[in-house]
């Protein structure tokens, strides 16, 4: 089912047959040295377990450009926890949280992901009422974070050591559109 489809770019929800997909991207050392890390390699097993199994809280969506499937997006509810953790409690509306990659290194620094962002920003606070989005990209991910934050997200707070990654727990920045 797609999502929303805008331009050249659309966004479908995952289904089972995309678990190749998943498999290809998440063995690729290029794509993993941004996404899980070089030393977590995805084979069948482990994507069934992470992209498929204990889900319903969050929405799995595949990215497609011109038609072509080109990386992964999920979007999920950012419950009490998470809230308390980033400093949200205090925040009434919905708030939504996303993570993504582009699984074709082809398709990297072509203004793909920025435009990606901009459309799931768009659908995020108008069809599903988010009044806040985050994200948690490493810190050391500066095109990430110049793409995001050329999309109205904010820089709010270092999370130290907030996320494991290649062996170590890596720095990232906790980053807010409002809407």
């Amino acid at each position: 089912m797609i999502l929303f489809q805008e331009k050249e770019i659309s966004l479908r929800l995952l289904e089972p047959e995309d678990a190749g997909l998943l498999v290809r991207w998440l063995s690729d050392p290029v794509v993993l040295e941004y996404y899980e890390g070089r030393d977590r390699p995805h084979d069948a097993e482990l994507v069934q377990k992470h992209f498929y199994e204990d889900r319903e809280e969050i929405t799995p969506c595949i990215i497609q450009f011109q038609g072509a499937d080109i990386g992964y997006l999920q979007f999920y509810e950012i419950v009490e926890e998470e809230r308390e953790t980033y400093g949200l409690s205090d925040d009434s509306g919905v708030i939504y949280g996303m993570d993504q990659f582009i699984g074709e290194p082809g398709y990297w620094n072509k203004g793909i992901g920025s435009e990606l962002i901009k459309e799931t920003v768009r659908f995020l606070t108008g069809e599903r009422g988010a009044r806040k989005i985050v994200m948690d990209p490493q810190a050391w991910n500066t095109r990430a974070l110049r793409v995001y934050e050329k999309n109205g997200f904010k820089k709010i707070k270092l999370l130290e050591k907030h996320e494991w990654h290649e062996g170590e727990y890596r720095d990232c920045w906790l980053i807010v559109y409002d809407a």
